[in-house]
């Protein structure tokens, strides 16, 4: 059950603005979908900033110089070879650490792909040596309360007929839309304001609860897992995520919902446009069916 001081945990930690209510909490009470009391917590309408980058002292650098020296040599070694030194720290990378990144996905050491904490995919670091730091907006889970003509996001029809909502499940105010290359992504039914949506992290695990959008009626709780595992790194070097959806109806009318879920055949960046890449539908053993991505990968000389 949920506790009265569910919320009640260090200063400034839980801004009161942001809280979920006391109701939403007690209907996801059930099969781990509601937040636990410890996580890192955003609204989807916030907006994050980079890190301000560190500097070190001049005491602290002259006890870092021969640390340094070392890096530098084994740097120059490794491209002398025609290699990227996993280890870097004289280039400036391109994926520079914000508070938008949420909960990675992914095992350990098989490459990861960031969500961030307003829906987006991005981060991609399946090359190794390399990351796209850019979100891939095709990337989407959508929902859609209407009519089943209506445009393909999550759908949601209630009995009466008189009540529809869709909209891609992130708010609609992204780096990537309204661009010459969008692909027309940005026609997409971006309705979610994010007021009332908010993200919770807690690794490996995430939450994100629309506690009544876009339906003032329906409350989706999602949750992400990535394999990791204690004492056991064969399960969790699997280079897989799931997500599981919560929905419950609140309303007096019985609810139909459908959930989309989009992915560009992509590594990120363009690579999605490169050509041959092949889709193809599997049905396995145990019934569990999907889409096989193919992915050609064009080698840069």
């Amino acid at each position: 059950m949920v506790s009265g001081n569910l919320f009640h945990c260090r200063k400034h930690s839980w801004p009161p603005e942001e809280y979920i209510s006391r109701t939403t909490l007690q209907l996801f009470d059930f099969d781990s979908a509601a937040p636990p009391e410890q996580a890192w917590r955003r609204r989807l309408n916030s907006h994050a900033n980079l890190l301000k980058e560190f500097s070190v002292t001049f005491a602290e650098a002259i006890k870092m110089v021969r640390l340094g020296i070392r890096l530098w040599s084994y740097v120059r070694e490794e491209a002398s070879h025609g290699r990227k030194a996993p280890i870097d720290p004289f280039t400036r990378i391109s994926c520079k650490p914000s508070a938008s990144q949420g909960v990675p996905l992914g095992g350990m050491g098989s490459g990861s792909i960031s969500r961030g904490f307003r829906g987006e995919f991005r981060q991609l670091q399946i090359t190794p040596g390399i990351c796209e730091a850019s979100p891939v907006m095709a990337n989407q889970f959508s929902v859609n309360l209407c009519h089943s003509t209506y445009h393909p996001h999550i759908f949601i029809s209630r009995d009466g007929g008189n009540k529809h909502y869709a909209s891609v499940l992130a708010p609609g105010q992204h780096e990537g839309l309204g661009k010459a290359g969008d692909q027309g992504i940005s026609s997409w039914g971006w309705n979610l304001s994010g007021q009332h949506s908010t993200y919770h992290a807690l690794f490996p695990r995430a939450w994100t609860i629309y506690d009544g959008e876009p339906d003032p009626e329906l409350k989706i709780s999602c949750r992400q897992i990535s394999p990791f595992i204690p004492h056991n790194y064969r399960d969790s070097s699997l280079p897989t995520a799931v997500f599981v959806y919560t929905l419950v109806n609140t309303g007096k009318e019985r609810a139909k919902v459908s959930l989309l879920y989009t992915w560009a055949n992509s590594i990120g960046g363009i690579s999605h446009l490169s050509g041959d890449h092949v889709n193809e539908p599997f049905i396995g053993e145990d019934g569990v069916f999907g889409v096989l991505l193919h992915h050609k990968q064009v080698i840069k000389p």
